[in-house]
């Protein structure tokens, strides 16, 4: 009989940082995440929509007036409304099922798929919806509207505040 208590056996991957991490973890009290949940409320997907909407505008706008041409502008506009359109209709089928952990972490991956799906066929049709269409334009207005994401992100009020606190 051995005098030694049993060890518990890591994993060969980790490291001795996921180790020491893993035994100071300390799960939140429910004051704890309540307090948390305050100061980090969620960024809603509509807000990001929004966003996206004003930014493919202004894109769309910018571009008629620097080209002079309605269909680099029209060009634009329909690549912004390949995000926005997938985009709100994410927001919307998630909002719609708001249950278990388990079955919300399935339904965005369907949500998801949908949203690529949606996207995917826009941009297949747009040679036949858009007149002239400019590839470039479509793209760059593709792009204006994807990256809304990372500036909502960083606008996010709660964000902010955090920085703000710092000061």
């Amino acid at each position: 009989m051995s005098d030694h208590a049993p060890t518990q056996v890591q994993p060969a991957y980790a490291d001795e940082a996921d180790v020491a991490a893993e035994a100071d973890f300390k799960p939140l009290s429910a004051e704890e995440a309540r307090l948390w949940r305050e100061k980090n409320p969620p960024l809603s997907p509509w807000r990001i929509v929004a966003w996206q909407l004003v930014v493919g505008v202004l894109a769309t706008v910018l571009a008629w007036l620097l080209s002079g041409r309605v269909e680099v502008a029209g060009s634009v506009g329909y690549g912004a409304l390949a995000v926005i359109l997938p985009a709100a209709i994410l927001a919307r089928g998630l909002a719609r099922q708001r249950s278990a952990a388990g079955a919300a972490l399935a339904g965005f991956f369907v949500w998801e798929l949908v949203k690529i799906a949606l996207t995917v066929a826009m941009l297949l049709a747009a040679p036949k919806l858009v007149p002239h269409l400019s590839w470039l334009a479509l793209l760059a207005g593709f792009v204006v509207a994807t990256k809304v994401y990372w500036v909502a992100m960083w606008l996010h009020p709660a964000r902010r505040r955090r920085r703000q606190e710092k000061i």
